[in-house]
């Protein structure tokens, strides 16, 4: 009987497990990790072991990619709270989220933003780990004649998005800043 099929399904397996690994995109990986797993289950099935393969299918597969699925989603958005009447009358500000969904969807992250009522509360929210970034609108009498077109402070409280926001932020319309933030230990005291 030839059984040259079998060496080509089973050739697919390291091959999609490299797929998974070097893939940037988390959406892309996770469909080619549910083909990693489908045709495991094919090679168990094939090979005499449908216990196993079912097994593969359902928890291997179906469950991994749920919770993988979920982890991704949740995973990789950016919080920004701003206090909720300031977001509405600015063509700056507008220009800005433009800017920060662009830096964003290149790494296949969301922008999301939490309105506060009040600048205490946005304040509080960065310190208690609600949000990973604050916007908030400069007062006039800050502003000095070399940031007179800097309308926002954005403070941020994970480095590596103030990293990328740093080096890739084209808008001129918002200071960065970086905040650190209590531990949790400390937080407490």
């Amino acid at each position: 009987m030839n059984d040259s099929y079998l060496y080509i399904i089973i050739a697919l397996l390291p091959l999609a497990a490299c797929m998974v690994v070097f893939q940037v995109n988390p959406y892309h990986a996770l469909v080619i990790r549910g083909i990693l797993g489908a045709v495991a289950a094919m090679v168990y099935a094939v090979l005499g072991a449908p216990d196993v393969a079912l097994t593969e299918a359902l928890v291997g597969t179906m469950l991994a990619i749920t919770l993988y699925a979920v982890a991704v989603r949740s995973s990789l958005v950016m919080r920004l709270g701003l206090v909720k009447d300031e977001a509405d009358d600015e063509e700056h500000f507008g220009q800005l989220m433009d800017d920060l969904r662009t830096i964003f969807r290149k790494r296949q992250m969301r922008l999301e933003l939490v309105p506060y009522p009040n600048t205490q509360a946005l304040q509080r929210a960065l310190m208690d780990k609600e949000v990973h970034a604050t916007c908030v609108r400069r007062e006039q009498d800050q502003a000095t004649s070399e940031d007179e077109k800097q309308f926002y402070h954005t403070a941020i409280r994970v480095k590596r998005i103030y990293e990328i926001m740093q080096t890739e932020l084209a808008s001129p319309a918002t200071i960065l800043s970086y905040v650190s933030t209590p531990a949790e230990g400390e937080k407490h005291k």
